[in-house]
């Protein structure tokens, strides 16, 4: 079994973010996205790994070799943003006709990995949402096969949305649907997607289930993101008994990064902080500060800081007379 993991997205969603860092770096609970992707693919027992990297896609690179230096990676270039079929489609060589799992590289989810590498038949991964027209999306049949797979569809028949987990058994099928979508120009959004090419097979008569995933973060917006956040450091549960900073007080769940520099403070909960970063007379709750961030004389709640950021608030000295009403709102 070999994983295919698409990080070449650029994530418009997240800028400004993201005009520095690729958005699967992105860190979250402790770790970027990326990292909690392949650790739980790792636990499950894969150890090949086929990524698809375009923007900014050295950092991935040197993220991915230097923290996962055991298992074998290898790294394909799409340097036009076509779409998720069109990411596969360039990696053909590397998997020929191996079974697959594709994930994409901004999708956490609590899925049993081991119950979906055993399945028969390709398998997808789905979630019911309450907004279909956001995603692809499944439809099935009375026998609970999948019957039609339709990307952002304006009216859904169903609402079973595709979470971006494909467990594929017939990868030499998958890629000639492909290149059909590509060489009869079947696009979608300007796009050359999975869907459309899975829906190919379908009709080619591929049998295709759906597996449900009991949690779903599509993490490509900050409060996605940071909702997400809170509950990957619910689910760790670091210890913060080690943490000593003066005057400063704890809330759990916390993660602080190594060599932090913290004093006069409240943090917490669910609050997520890298390394070297510097917090100072502020209150932080339901954020995420990046690594090398300055924080100071500041109330920050559900924020997104990102990495060497200076955030420096008002720090004032008051001399109030009796009967006075002073009103910063």
């Amino acid at each position: 079994m070999k994983a295919i993991i698409p990080v070449a997205g650029i994530g418009t969603r997240l800028r400004p973010h993201t005009h520095t860092q690729p958005k699967a770096l992105i860190p979250i609970a402790g770790k970027p996205i990326l990292a909690h992707i392949i650790e739980a693919l790792i636990e499950a027992g894969i150890q090949d790994f086929v990524f698809i990297i375009g923007y900014m896609g050295d950092k991935i690179e040197s993220y991915i070799t230097s923290s996962f230096p055991n298992v074998k990676t290898e790294f394909v270039i799409q340097t036009t943003g076509k779409g998720t079929g069109h990411a596969i489609w360039l990696a053909k060589e590397k998997i020929k006709n191996e079974e697959l799992l594709i994930v994409l590289g901004d999708t956490i989810a609590d899925v049993n990995l081991q119950q979906l590498l055993q399945t028969e038949t390709t398998t997808l991964c789905v979630k019911k949402v309450e907004d279909p027209r956001l995603f692809g999306v499944a439809e099935l049949d009375v026998n609970g096969r999948i019957k039609k797979l339709i990307e952002k569809p304006l009216i859904p028949k169903s609402n079973l949305a595709l979470v971006g987990i494909y467990r594929i058994r017939e990868t030499e099928k998958l890629i000639a649907a492909i290149e059909y979508t590509m060489e009869n120009k079947v696009t979608s959004q300007k796009e050359f997607h999975l869907t459309d090419a899975l829906m190919r097979m379908i009709n080619e008569g591929v049998v295709m289930k759906t597996f449900d995933v009991d949690n779903w973060f599509d993490c490509g917006k900050k409060e996605i993101l940071l909702d997400t956040n809170a509950t990957l450091l619910k689910r760790l549960n670091y210890d913060t008994s080690t943490y000593t900073f003066a005057n400063t007080i704890i809330i759990p769940p916390v993660f602080i990064g190594e060599n932090c520099t913290i004093a006069n403070s409240i943090i917490g909960p669910n609050v997520s902080i890298g390394d070297n970063a510097i917090l100072n007379y502020s209150v932080v709750k339901d954020s995420i500060i990046g690594p090398y961030a300055q924080i100071e004389y500041a109330i920050l709640d559900r924020s997104l800081i990102g990495n060497d950021a200076v955030f420096i608030g008002m720090k004032q000295s008051l001399n109030i007379g009796d009967s006075t009403e002073i009103n910063f709102g």
